[in-house]
């Protein structure tokens, strides 16, 4: 008896459907946010993610060592900082200004101790970029939305860290379960005090379930099929155009209009990771935001 070929995507256009479903994902949380309010709709998001994780992966804790207690803990924890910080900055500001601002902090990890000159390059192209989003004139943008996508950035980088260390440590799968536990630990106090947790409603479970598998169940899964299959320098490259992706979902289903400015600032970060990774030593992977 013939054995059955499972179908599997392509690794590009899983990688391309990954990106497209992440940013779908934050234009369902964002258009949650006028009624839960950031905190409590990462607050969503992170803790219906996890009890899919638990569901599917039913992670076994019993022989985990005190080394790898403490590193998941650590990553689940910048985690959930990450999430919630993140999504505090596309409450004030357009989706996509939030997103490549956040790609600061990857791009910053790639670069740093680098002394070539190409990688200058880059540098140069970001920091210019930042600076024509930066509200420098009363352009629109909210200064604290800007810092808090920055801020996100270097969760992000320090979550890429950890998720390098403790992929030595542990399963992928299991570390993001148990990651994501101490991630709804974060978000579940901040929410709570917020006190817009209230007003979840029934028919919210229903967002903040296809906002639990657009955002992280989904893409996590097609990323990590994708990484089997093509180099990580690849992976890296094609992540660059979240923040293209990103504009595109925050204009369609958000009616966020950019202005020239910010579209050639989001043009020159995007241009700026993706060189970064093109011109990188050892590419590192842009670790998914689950």
């Amino acid at each position: 008896m013939k054995n059955k070929k499972v179908f599997e995507i392509p690794a590009v256009p899983a990688v391309l459907l990954s990106i497209i479903s992440v940013q779908g994902g934050a234009a369902i949380a964002k258009g949650i946010f006028p009624i839960l309010g950031a905190t409590s709709t990462s607050c969503l998001r992170i803790v219906l993610s996890a009890l899919i994780l638990l569901l599917f992966n039913r992670p076994n804790l019993r022989n985990l060592t005190t080394a790898q207690w403490k590193a998941v803990a650590l990553y689940g924890l910048t985690l959930g900082a990450m999430n919630i910080v993140f999504y505090m900055a596309i409450a004030r500001i357009p989706l996509a200004v939030g997103v490549a601002l956040e790609f600061i902090g990857p791009l910053a990890l790639a670069l740093v101790g680098s002394k070539r000159i190409i990688d200058f390059l880059w540098v140069i192209l970001a920091a210019v970029g930042i600076a024509l989003i930066a509200p420098w004139h009363h352009n629109g943008l909210n200064l604290t939305g800007v810092l808090l996508a920055l801020l996100a950035g270097a969760f992000w980088a320090a979550y890429i860290l950890l998720g390098g260390r403790i992929s030595k440590m542990m399963n992928a799968n299991k570390a993001v379960t148990i990651g994501m536990i101490f991630a709804s630990v974060v978000v579940l106090p901040v929410a709570i005090g917020d006190g817009l947790i209230t007003h979840l409603k029934p028919w919210m479970l229903l967002s903040g379930l296809a906002l639990a598998l657009l955002s992280s169940a989904i893409p996590f899964t097609l990323e990590m099929s994708a990484l089997r299959k093509i180099p990580a320098k690849t992976f890296s490259i094609l992540m660059s155009l979240e923040p293209a992706v990103a504009a595109i979902s925050g204009l369609i289903f958000l009616h966020e209009y950019l202005s020239l400015y910010e579209w050639i600032a989001v043009a020159l970060i995007i241009i700026a990771s993706a060189g970064a990774a093109l011109t990188a030593r050892k590419a590192t992977p842009v670790a998914p935001e689950s």
